[in-house]
């Protein structure tokens, strides 16, 4: 047996019973069933050490993550859990990283209902590429293009957490802030282990019109959603949903947090006016004719997140 049909035996071939799957890890490729009358989705999300993570984070968070991360997509979609593959790459062969990364990812198979069917191993710089497929009625996927005019923007969950996360995790909270152990274990928990909003499926293929997840910052994903459509979009700054543990590092800070931080991977959805609004969405804005993102006091703010350009951890 070579290294890496023993790394992936070793580490990776437990992760791989699941109900739609038929044949998994060590084949040419894996085989999944489709339930009747369902279209398959597919996302790729990649990320790579010292630009999306910290090198020195502990490995099953980083698995974890990367994971919960791509997995966003597909709830952005309404998408049930099928799936996913993992191509790795490794500087060196590393045991204990290795077991600890597979216990992150374990976790992250099992809540998330993706079993691993396959991927590919190889060497170099520490990246991940994870690939995750799910499934959705034929014909109702939710997509982002499809946004009217006089429609409401809707967010899930609290914005900002992940980029006061982040700042903590970075040692730019000012020494005067000290942070509970409670308030530790929420920014941690909503750094390295975001949730994929699957549960607003039902809701999204009954009401949404349009729908995307935020990675990069609501100001930037909103404009995106509105572009998609043709649209413009107005965005409230007095009305984000802020955690209180966010909220307590003051609110101008956590509001710029909220509109510019990302990495949250709540859901930014549009839906019309006249539907019920549940308990977990707030309405942060609304769509419109006049093209462009308005947001007052924050429109020179700098708009989300550009990989080309960002030096730190991000997504």
């Amino acid at each position: 047996m070579s290294i890496e049909a023993e790394i992936i035996y070793r580490y990776f071939s437990a992760f791989g019973a699941g109900e739609a799957v038929t044949l998994g890890v060590g084949d040419d490729a894996a085989v999944l069933r489709l339930p009747p009358e369902h279209e398959l989705v597919v996302s790729t999300d990649t990320q790579v050490a010292g630009h999306h993570f910290f090198p020195d984070a502990f490995p099953e968070d980083i698995a974890y993550r990367a994971v919960a991360t791509a997995a966003s997509d597909l709830a952005a979609m309404a998408a049930s859990p099928l799936s996913m593959t993992l191509a790795l790459t490794l500087p060196e062969i590393d045991d204990l990283w290795l077991h600890s990364f597979s216990q992150g990812l374990g976790h992250a198979s099992a809540t998330l209902k993706l079993p691993l069917v396959g991927g590919d191993l190889t060497r170099g710089p520490l990246t991940l590429s994870v690939t995750v497929m799910g499934t959705v009625p034929s014909g109702r996927c939710v997509r982002r293009d499809g946004a009217r005019a006089g429609d409401l923007l809707g967010v899930t969950g609290t914005l900002g957490d992940a980029a006061c996360a982040l700042a903590w995790l970075a040692g730019e909270l000012p020494d005067r802030q000290t942070l509970s152990e409670q308030d530790e274990s929420f920014l941690n928990a909503r750094f390295f282990q975001p949730t994929p909003r699957f549960e607003w499926q039902d809701w999204l293929l009954e009401n949404a019109h349009a729908a995307m997840d935020i990675s990069d910052g609501l100001l930037l994903d909103a404009r995106r959603l509105a572009e998609a459509s043709g649209l413009g979009v107005h965005i409230n700054p007095d009305q984000l949903p802020l955690s209180l543990t966010t909220r307590q590092r003051g609110l101008k800070e956590a509001t710029r947090w909220a509109l510019t931080g990302g990495d949250d991977y709540e859901l930014a959805i549009a839906f019309p006016p006249t539907v019920a609004i549940p308990s977990g969405i707030t309405v942060v804005g609304e769509f419109t004719d006049a093209h462009g993102l308005h947001c007052p006091g924050y429109e020179a703010e700098i708009i989300g997140f550009d990989h080309f350009a960002a030096r730190e951890p991000h997504e």
